[in-house]
């Protein structure tokens, strides 16, 4: 017994030494030493661009157009607005539209807070990490991208990630001048932030959540919003808030 037990024993170690070594013989070429470290390094520090649609190279206004068509197409509602304060009733009338109780779960981030939400008093706000309860969150996003309508999000203090994703309703304001043509682009603006240091998430949501996996018939909501409405407000980042159209100011 103590003879056979042996044998299996040598067996089953050269079997495993056999599929070890077949390991690291496929991951050979792939160590990144000598020359082949130099290539990645070098692809790495240059940042190459693969072939990029030629429909989003256009002029900035018209990657917003582009931007705007493109995430109407796969179900997002779009509005313009022309300053911040132009914002609270914005949502408000979208809430109403839709329905939904006038409760906000806002992102930290400063220029969200700069927005005079007190023009809407009915409008309930609250700031953090998404909760359970929370129906309605409000972020902002770090570049649009405009050859699919995507919007590009990057978790940070000032961006919780749980807030693009258990919301039923995702609401995202921006600046049109963060619309970017290609993903790209994206990838660039998100290099120049923080010195180049990226977060712990990077998302690119096109759209409401959905999917056809059932039947093929479309679902909203099944892992994420139902909902995403996007508000460019123009001059949101230079922080000018602009004359509210309640009190009958002008520019």
């Amino acid at each position: 017994m103590a003879e056979i037990s042996h044998s299996l024993a040598s067996r089953s170690a050269k079997a495993r030494a056999g599929i070890f070594g077949d390991i690291r013989a496929a991951l050979k070429p792939m160590r990144t030493e000598g020359a082949a470290a130099t290539v990645v390094d070098d692809r790495i520090a240059r940042h190459p661009r693969n072939l990029v649609p030629a429909r989003a190279n256009l002029p900035q206004p018209e990657q917003v157009a582009l931007f705007i068509a493109k995430a109407t197409e796969v179900m997002t509602s779009v509005e313009r607005v022309a300053s911040a304060s132009d914002v609270p009733k914005a949502i408000a009338d979208y809430l109403k539209g839709k329905n939904l109780a006038p409760e906000l779960r806002l992102a930290p981030d400063p220029r969200l807070s700069a927005i005079p939400w007190d023009r809407q008093p009915t409008l309930a706000l609250t700031s953090g990490h998404a909760r359970d309860r929370d129906a309605t969150s409000v972020t902002g996003a770090v570049a649009g991208i405009a050859e699919t309508g995507t919007l590009m999000m990057m978790s940070g203090p000032g961006a919780p990630i749980t807030l693009n994703f258990m919301p039923d309703n995702h609401i995202v304001i921006m600046d049109p001048s963060r619309i970017v043509g290609s993903y790209e682009d994206g990838w660039d603006v998100a290099r120049t932030r923080d010195g180049g240091a990226m977060p712990r998430a990077v998302n690119f949501i096109t759209g409401p959540s959905r999917t056809a996996d059932i039947e093929q018939q479309l679902q909203l909501g099944a892992h994420g919003p139902r909902n995403l409405h996007i508000i460019l407000v123009d001059q949101l980042d230079r922080g000018d808030q602009g004359p509210s159209e309640s009190d009958g100011s002008s520019a």
